[in-house]
């Protein structure tokens, strides 16, 4: 028995080399003849590498994490003896597995002379690193006697993205995911597919499209080719959601965000799909009490009184007893009674807030001074540069 395993791919277009001359050169026009007659090259631009011929795989080429790998296998009986008990089958060896590939684990009765066993195995490739096929084949002989061999490939299978992620924590819960996703291969791809699977406690919004008359147009452009080496930003907002929003404590240890499915395709339609494993950020250190504004405006006027709402929220396992004191500073004035009681706060309970401030310098300037006191600890608790506000004179905000 003749054992043979092959590769199966998608074919390449050929592109032929331009060789050419000016007319006056000893060739003439021969080169420019030569390349007009030549069936691969493109009628009418015939210099610029553009090919019209597709050609089959001339080695075993590379594989990619993500991609199905697929193979063609034969058993051809080259004797003149009919054998029998065929039994073929393959297996695929990785650092971590070794996986069954044959479609049928039943034997043929008799394999005539000249005749062959064809089988075609797939097999999604999961894993980076060094592959190696294993086929093995038994069989009878005509006197009886059993026979078997093996025959092994070996292949590599290379990562085709670089993915890097970043996080970043918004004071309002609001966690904000940008993904660097680039073209490690050697032909470009068109990106299918990439989106952001949530874990149970944030939904999601991409932020990758903008709205152009009414209709989303992705931010790439209609063209979503990604060129070899070159790298793409993805963004993301995760939102808890309403159940998990009200619970400080909870949402704070949360570390685990999601993963990323990305789905491309490269040359003639081949497919791959490259998913992530969960994604981890940093929990953010809010501390046993934690303050975030809910509403404040982005411009005042100068010497005029403007509103802001506060949420604290007791991030502890305790109960506190705040006391909230105002401190001025040079350009912003607090508007109200320091030192009021704000009662007992439960451990991952808030309340709300509605402070007045002035400004009297114009320009950008920083809310600070704010002090929050434990009455049970004596712990004093400090938050300056809260937020910014834009302060600008009356007259030129009626103008």
């Amino acid at each position: 028995l003749i054992f043979t395993v092959m590769r199966l791919t998608k074919p390449t277009l050929f592109t032929n080399i331009p060789v050419t001359c000016e007319e006056r050169d000893l060739p003439g026009n021969l080169f420019n003849q030569l390349m007009k007659d030549d069936p691969s090259t493109v009628k009418g631009a015939e210099t610029l590498m553009l090919g019209e011929m597709l050609t089959l795989p001339q080695n075993f080429g590379n594989i990619f994490l993500g991609e199905t790998f697929s193979s063609y296998i034969s058993v051809h009986n080259d004797s003149s003896q009919v054998v029998k008990d065929i039994l073929v089958k393959a297996d695929l060896q990785t650092s971590s597995q070794r996986l069954n590939l044959s479609a049928s684990s039943a034997a043929v009765a008799e394999l005539k002379p000249d005749c062959c066993i064809d089988d075609v195995i797939h097999h999604e490739v999961k894993e980076i690193g060094t592959h190696i096929l294993v086929c093995a084949v038994s069989y009878t002989t005509q006197t009886g006697e059993k026979m078997y061999f093996r025959k092994f490939f070996k292949f590599q299978v290379l990562k085709p993205l670089d993915v890097k992620t970043k996080f970043y924590n918004a004071e309002t819960d609001e966690v904000f995911l940008e993904a660097q996703i680039q073209n490690i291969t050697t032909s470009p791809m068109f990106m299918e597919k990439v989106s952001l699977e949530p874990s149970m406690m944030y939904n999601v919004a991409e932020l990758n499209t903008v709205d152009t008359a009414g209709e989303s147009e992705s931010t790439f452009g209609a063209r979503t080719y990604l060129q070899p080496m070159d790298t793409r930003q993805y963004l993301y907002c995760l939102k808890p959601k309403q159940e998990f929003a009200e619970k400080a404590g909870v949402i704070k240890g949360v570390t685990v965000i999601g993963k990323l499915d990305i789905v491309w395709k490269t040359n003639l339609g081949e497919r791959g799909r490259l998913q992530t494993s969960q994604l981890q950020r940093m929990a953010p250190g809010y501390g046993d009490v934690r303050l975030s504004l809910e509403t404040i405006p982005d411009t005042v006027n100068l010497e005029e009184p403007f509103d802001i709402t506060c949420k604290i929220t007791n991030c502890s396992e305790r109960t506190m007893d705040l006391v909230l004191e105002m401190c001025n500073t040079n350009s912003i004035h607090w508007c109200g009674v320091s030192g009021r009681q704000l009662g007992k706060l439960h451990p991952s309970s808030s309340l709300h807030l509605a402070l007045t401030l002035l400004s009297s310098v114009q320009g950008l300037q920083s809310v600070s001074g704010l002090r929050l006191t434990d009455t049970f600890l004596k712990r004093t608790y400090e938050y300056d540069d809260i937020a910014q506000v834009c302060v600008v004179s009356s007259e030129i905000k009626q103008s």
